[in-house]
């Protein structure tokens, strides 16, 4: 809502004139401060008049003339003196500082959501590389082992992830932290169950159970 309609929906020309000092009888009826006026000659509700002067007008009008000042303070003024929530100058600072800590809270976990992705990865990345040197076949007979498979199945696909990641494009890496979220999730659950295994059988477990992530 605009302000000024906030503070004229809110608050009477009576209810302002007693706030800022005049006594107003049970009639309504105020000394005019426009003019000078020995008896009650103004009328205060809704909107006031004067019988003796003619000032007339909102509650606006009423304090922007009783304090020598313009329609909008007058409108500020009536806002925080009477707590009056509106849509414009009053909250409009406020509403603009809670968007941007939203803005910036959303910006924040993107951001470790992103590195973590990158971490689990490049994590995953090293293992394949280790995993390709030391189970390398050594004789041309010789069966593969399943770590080794898996490290030349994958390493060039870990690898592109990895590159979109590190792209200037705010978009190409939102795509992968986005697409790619729940196969991140299920690589970071391999890598803690061959850290759990052991360093005596971890490896031997991965190649006999081995569960590669789904593209």
């Amino acid at each position: 809502m605009h302000l000024f309609e906030a503070v004229k929906q809110s608050v009477t020309t009576r209810q302002a004139a007693e706030r800022y000092g005049l006594n107003v009888n049970r009639n309504g009826m105020a000394v005019c401060p426009f003019h000078r006026d020995r008896h009650p000659s103004m009328k205060v509700d809704r909107r006031y008049y004067c019988f003796g002067c003619g000032a007339t007008g909102d509650v606006i009008d009423f304090v922007s003339r009783l304090h020598g000042m313009s329609a909008k303070e007058a409108a500020l003024m009536l806002a925080r003196d009477f707590s009056i929530p509106c849509g414009d100058g009053t909250d409009a600072p406020r509403q603009s500082a809670v968007k941007k800590l939203r803005q910036e809270a959303e910006e924040q976990k993107y951001r470790r959501m992103e590195r973590h992705c990158f971490q689990v990865l490049a994590d995953y990345y090293h293992l394949l590389h280790r995993w390709r040197e030391e189970h390398a076949p050594s004789q041309p007979d010789e069966a593969w082992h399943p770590l080794f498979v898996e490290a030349l199945q994958r390493l060039d696909y870990i690898e592109y992830l990895l590159d979109g990641l590190l792209s200037d494009d705010l978009r190409e890496r939102a795509a992968i932290v986005t697409e790619y979220g729940k196969e991140v999730r299920a690589i970071e659950q391999r890598i803690s169950g061959l850290a759990a295994a052991g360093p005596g059988c971890r490896e031997e477990r991965a190649g006999q159970r081995r569960t590669t992530p789904e593209r």
